[in-house]
C-alpha cells in the first residue's frame, strides 16, 4: 500500500510540474533572460539576412529584392532595346544589384550596435509587438546610418557605368518638373534606398522564422523567450 501511495504522490507531482511548465509565459521570464534572448535572436536574424544578401546574386538572383531600373528608365527601356541599346539597361541593372550586394556587408556592425543600444522600452515593444516589431525597430534606429554607409559604396560602383550620369541628368530635370519623384532623381540614392528596403525585407523574414519556430533556433534562451510569447 505504501508503494502504491508513493507512486500516486509521484504521479500527481509530475502532473503538477507539467502543468506549471505549460503555464510558463513571458511574464515568468526574468528581465535578464528576456533581454538576453531577444538580443541574441535579433543579432542572429539580422546577420543571417545580411549573409543572404551579401553573397553573389544575393540581390540580383532574388526576385523579391532584385533592384529594377527606376520607373523613369523603365518607361523608355523598350525604346532602348528597340534601338539595340538593351545591353546598357542590363549592365545598369547588374551594376546596381552588385553595388547593393557589396554595400550590405556594412550593415552588420550597425545592426549589432542597434541591438546593444536597445532600451528596456524598445525590448518590451518588440517582445509584445507584431510579427515585424523587431524589423521596424531596426528600420527606425539604423536607416540613416546604413544609408550613409551604403551611399559611397554604391556611388563608386555606379561611376563605372556612364549611363548612370546620363540618368542623373535626365532624372534631375524630370524632378524639377514634377515628373519624377525626387528620391529617384539620383541613381545612387535610388539604389541605396532599394538596398535598405531589401535588407529590411530579409530581416523581417528571419524575424518571422524565429517567432514561428523558436525551437528551431540554436539557442535555448531564444526558444525560451520567443516560445513564451505564444502562451
Amino acid at each position: 500500500m505504501r508503494t502504491v501511495h508513493r507512486l500516486c504522490i509521484a504521479a500527481v507531482t509530475a502532473l503538477l510540474l507539467i502543468a506549471q511548465a505549460q503555464a510558463f509565459g513571458l511574464a515568468d521570464l526574468s528581465n535578464k533572460d528576456a533581454a538576453s534572448g531577444l538580443k541574441e535572436a535579433l543579432i542572429k536574424g539580422s546577420q543571417e539576412a545580411v549573409t543572404l544578401l551579401a553573397k553573389q546574386n544575393g540581390f540580383l538572383g532574388n526576385e523579391r529584392v532584385r533592384i529594377p531600373l527606376p520607373e523613369s528608365l523603365q518607361k523608355i527601356e523598350g525604346m532602348l532595346r528597340a534601338f539595340g541599346m538593351g545591353k546598357y539597361a542590363d549592365e545598369l541593372v547588374t551594376t546596381m544589384n552588385r553595388a547593393a550586394e557589396t554595400a550590405v556587408v556594412e550593415a552588420k556592425p550597425l545592426l549589432v550596435n542597434a541591438v546593444k543600444g536597445m532600451s528596456v522600452q524598445d525590448a518590451k515593444g518588440i517582445l509584445t509587438g507584431g510579427d515585424d516589431a523587431a524589423t521596424q525597430y531596426f528600420r527606425r534606429s539604423t536607416s540613416a546610418a546604413l544609408s550613409a554607409r551604403f551611399l559611397p559604396i554604391v556611388t563608386k560602383a555606379t561611376q563605372k557605368v556612364k549611363l548612370a550620369d546620363k540618368y542623373n541628368e535626365f532624372a534631375g530635370k524630370g524632378a524639377k518638373l514634377g515628373l519624377i519623384d525626387k528620391k529617384d532623381a539620383d541613381l545612387n540614392s535610388y539604389v541605396t534606398q532599394k538596398a535598405l528596403d531589401g535588407l529590411f525585407l530579409m530581416i523581417a523574414d528571419e524575424e518571422k522564422k524565429i517567432r514561428k519556430d523558436p525551437l528551431g533556433s540554436a539557442s535555448s534562451i531564444i526558444s525560451k523567450v520567443f516560445g513564451a510569447l505564444g502562451k
